[in-house]
């Protein structure tokens, strides 16, 4: 069976999902490219061979019956284009960060079957980290030190809370939370600062935390697109082993590092076996059409991708209220559940 896919928003993402896509050969058929610059659609659509181009979502996905809709808009337009995916029967795929606020992804989990974008996950390095038995995770480190000039930041829709949802630390710093959390699971509680310290956006620049969880893990947490030596890092010790990943937006197997301690040599090698191969986004597709086939939840599930939301908007009330950010300080009732700059940064201030 061919998973028939459709496609909305035609920006470079969509490329970089249509190129992997095109990685699985017979598996699936693109059958539609849509955007709402119906030029730049028809002009996707020819450079990928694909048949169907429109700037109509809905009027697109009634003519071509879509399994799967690919959701490549910039963050702002993504509920709306996930929510017509739905309403015409298909499964959706979304990019990160999926929603703007966790009140709009509570409405659109809500609204039917939605998976978000967190290739990262799918590497066989993670893969063989979260089935490993090092001992008890003690404490991590999860960098995302990045760099874009100015210039990057003036794209009109880049650097607004409205479009965004935020600077680094939900656009950029995103993934590599997501890995943290994929590995410690549930947070309890954290404690951050965050910074317009550069740049002229509306959002931050820089944000750093502490995050601790319920295993008793604690973990620090830097976002930032101020760094001209650009790296992704994380860092786990275990009571056993020490496993580093560093790499800048996506890894191989030789992105790893696992150093046992003193008297735990072969036990932690015997533990490091397991799948191989990079993350990306072929990676998470394959997987993706494999839950397809068996019937079965689309990876990343609402409730995993709702917990490394729900990290975000901490980061960002604990570094606005300056207190300390609990789970339940971010739900409904919260000024940061329904934006995630809450009452606003104080760089906002009168």
């Amino acid at each position: 069976m061919s998973v028939r896919i459709a496609v909305a928003g035609t920006g470079n993402i969509a490329r970089i999902h249509v190129e992997a896509l095109r990685e699985l050969g017979d598996r699936v058929t693109v059958v539609a490219g849509v955007d709402i610059d119906e030029a730049r659609a028809r002009e996707f659509c020819a450079a990928h061979g694909i048949p169907r181009a429109g700037a109509d979502l809905p009027a697109v996905l009634a003519a071509t019956r879509p399994d799967l809709v690919h959701v490549c808009t910039p963050p702002g337009a993504h509920l709306d284009a996930a929510r017509a995916a739905l309403a015409a029967g298909a499964h959706v795929l979304v990019e990160k960060p999926p929603t703007l606020t966790l009140r709009e992804f509570d409405e659109l989990a809500a609204a039917g079957p939605v998976a978000t974008v967190f290739q990262h996950r799918f590497g066989g390095g993670v893969r063989r980290l979260r089935t490993a038995a090092f001992g008890r995770p003690l404490v991590a480190q999860c960098d995302t030190s990045w760099f874009r000039p100015q210039e990057y930041f003036d794209v009109p829709w880049r650097g607004n809370w409205h479009t965004e949802g935020g600077g680094p630390t939900m656009g950029h710093g995103i993934h590599q939370m997501d890995l943290l959390l994929a590995v410690l699971g549930e947070w309890t509680e954290v404690r951050a600062v965050a910074r317009r310290q550069a740049r002229r956006v509306a959002t931050e620049d820089l944000s750093l935390a502490l995050v601790e969880f319920a295993n008793g893990a604690v973990a620090s947490v830097v976002n930032s697109v101020l760094s001209p030596r650009e790296e992704s890092r994380l860092r786990f010790d275990f009571e056993w082993a020490t496993v580093e990943l560093t790499h800048l937006y996506g890894y191989g197997d030789d992105n790893w590092r696992v150093t046992p301690a003193p008297g735990h040599e072969a036990a932690v090698k015997a533990e490091w076996t397991g799948p191989d191969g990079p993350s990306g986004h072929r990676a998470q597709f394959a997987a993706v059409l494999d839950a397809l086939e068996a019937g079965e939840p689309l990876p990343v599930t609402a409730a995993e991708a709702r917990r490394t939301l729900s990290l975000v908007a901490a980061v960002y009330a604990s570094a606005f209220t300056g207190r300390p950010v609990r789970p339940a300080d971010v739900g409904p009732g919260s000024p940061f559940y329904d934006r995630m700059q809450g009452s606003g940064p104080p760089w906002e201030a009168p």
